[in-house]
């Protein structure tokens, strides 16, 4: 059994907050864990974490959220919905004549209402995709880490989706943000405990740093972008 992906976990001054607008946008229940509030995914759509961090935001996030929309109606009460919500414009230099709808959720985290009709996020589902920066390398990377085909690799982007479909992870190559001293995202995985030796020497192998482990055997990992990840040992 390889590691999955369970979540992207973020940071937040009010968790409590970002999993109420983030479970009503994607309509998903919110689930108390003993880390943080969890949005669960599913086969074919990753999960959101969202974990408590007074501290105040240190730099550029290094990902975003992608939605999509089945026509332009869908996509104009989709952004309606976020504003309801909470959510604000964002002018992050979009021009006019792009289709997608870029808005800031209660914490400032940008995300985009993508245009009904984008091949790229087609059957992808509603959370379409996660848009990060990063290097070609940290897109074949996780290729690998994750055994997920990569549906993109052209011009230093790339682009992974699991087998069975579902949200993207895409890279957009270099310029690449600065990493915080505090990252306020991470992927968290996970591998059944019997495997988890084994797979977390495989991570090892394609390039990752392993850094001291959680009391609960959790390991703290950093990928060759050196982005944090958790690698948990579940029990079946």
């Amino acid at each position: 059994m390889t590691v999955h992906l369970t979540a992207l976990a973020r940071s937040a001054r009010a968790p409590e907050v970002l999993a109420r607008f983030w479970g009503e946008m994607l309509g998903r229940e919110v689930m108390a864990e003993p880390v943080g509030l969890l949005l669960p995914g599913f086969e074919t759509q990753v999960g959101l974490r969202f974990v408590a961090d007074p501290a105040p935001r240190a730099a550029v996030d290094r990902a975003h959220l992608h939605l999509t929309s089945t026509t332009p109606d869908d996509q104009q009460q989709i952004v309606a919905r976020a504003r309801d919500l909470g959510a604000t414009p964002l002018d992050v230099g979009q021009r006019a004549e792009e289709g997608h709808i870029v808005l800031a959720d209660p914490e400032g985290n940008a995300f985009c209402i993508i245009e009904a009709g984008n091949a790229v996020l087609a059957g992808t589902g509603l959370l379409g995709e996660l848009a990060c920066d990063g290097t070609r390398d940290v897109g074949r990377f996780w290729a690998a880490a994750l055994t997920w085909p990569l549906v993109w690799d052209q011009d230093e982007e790339t682009a992974i989706q699991a087998p069975a479909g579902g949200t993207k992870i895409a890279w957009g190559g270099p310029p690449v943000a600065p990493l915080a001293t505090s990252p306020r995202e991470r992927f968290e995985l996970a591998v059944g405990a019997d495997e988890a030796d084994g797979e977390i020497a495989r991570l090892l192998a394609l390039g990752t740093t392993r850094h001291t482990d959680r009391a609960d055997g959790t390991a703290f990992m950093t990928d060759p972008d050196g982005n944090e990840f958790l690698v948990a040992r579940s029990v079946t």
